[in-house]
């Protein structure tokens, strides 16, 4: 039976099953189903009859074909530790762990996923070393605490290197940092605030927690540059939303009501689905500067009505790809003396370009 699924039009297309896959190649589902899960010999000129016909129904496993055509590369078990499940951008960035650690070239992979329900650093030092005693190399999203930097250096004593993402952790111990540069984030979202604000004024800034130095280094380019170039401009005290949609809505209606000289704010965490909220109700979509992160259906909808005003986006896909290279070379050649940091260029989206 052939899966339905969404296609860019909004129209039902079909999703390729192994039945298809099997019919395209001219083999059995038996076989298709060896090939994709390494199960006895396969003909090589089996295996590739299967891979081309994948790649010409858009069968979403083709990568993982490719890799069974090469039995002869390392195996290695790979973690990965998110946040948020509930929310739509880290469900994204999951698939396309999946979807990089499946179509490696240099190793056959197998991805064990973890969502952290909290940040707090005792649940996560149990995931860290949870995932740490069944895989070769963990990569995660995370604060920057004293317990978690005593984990990953006890990882990194057994060789185990632990990677940062979207935000930095560790620094000096884990294997290295891959997201954006953040303080950058923050002074192209304060630019394009000031150039776009009706009026100076004042200028809220949120953030999930303190802890996350992702976190701070946008709020403190944000800031700078209002310093630096725009001092008519007031920005107020951090307000903390722990990511909250609830607790974010709260805030910026609050905010609204008490707060007649407010121009807007920046969202330099996540909880901007409360923020979108609050507008649409307040009906303030219009009259204040709203710069978030992340592209998602909440705000890529926010955009196309005109409630908020730019999104900052990570390109997960380039992340996840340059994460598999990182964590291939640190498995094979062991962790690094000089942890470094992979700077990816961000995407911007605006209403006019979504």
């Amino acid at each position: 039976m052939t899966e339905s699924q969404p296609n860019r039009n909004g129209a039902t297309a079909k999703r390729p099953t192994i039945a298809d896959l099997a019919r395209e190649a001219g083999v059995s589902v038996a076989t298709v189903d060896r090939v994709l899960n390494a199960r006895l010999p396969v003909r090589e000129e089996t295996a590739r009859r299967v891979h081309h016909a994948a790649h010409a129904i858009g069968y979403h496993n083709a990568g993982l074909i490719k890799q069974r055509m090469r039995p002869d590369l390392p195996r290695y078990r790979l973690g990965f530790i998110l946040r948020n499940p509930a929310q739509h951008f880290y469900q994204e960035f999951a698939r396309e762990v999946e979807a990089s650690v499946s179509s490696a070239h240099c190793f056959h992979g197998i991805p064990l996923i973890e969502f952290a329900r909290s940040h707090l650093p005792g649940d996560l030092t149990a995931l860290l070393k949870d995932l740490g005693s069944r895989c070769h190399a963990i990569a995660m999203v995370a604060p920057d605490h004293p317990k978690i930097t005593a984990a990953v250096g006890e990882l990194k004593a057994k060789g185990i290197p632990v990677f940062s993402l979207l935000s930095d952790f560790a620094p000096g111990v884990r294997e290295g940092y891959i997201g954006l540069n953040n303080r950058k984030v923050g002074r192209t979202a304060a630019w394009m605030f000031s150039k776009v604000a009706k009026r100076s004024g004042k200028v809220a800034v949120f953030v999930g927690s303190h802890r996350f130095q992702g976190h701070e280094l946008r709020e403190s380019g944000f800031r700078t540059y209002f310093r630096d170039n725009e001092p008519a401009f007031e920005v107020l005290d951090t307000l903390v939303n722990l990511e909250k949609r609830q607790i974010t809505y709260e805030a910026l209606l609050d905010l609204i009501q008490r707060e007649p000289e407010l121009v807007g704010f920046y969202m330099a965490g996540g909880g901007m689905e409360g923020a979108i909220s609050a507008l649409r109700e307040e009906d303030k979509g219009h009259d204040l500067v709203a710069i978030v992160n992340e592209i998602t259906p909440d705000s890529r909808a926010a955009l196309a009505d005109d409630i908020i005003t730019m999104a900052v986006a990570t390109p997960l896909r380039r992340l996840c790809q340059e994460l598999m290279l990182q964590m291939d070379r640190a498995i094979k050649t062991g962790t690094a003396e000089a942890p470094g940091q992979t700077f990816l260029p961000f995407d911007i989206y605006l209403p006019e370009n979504i």
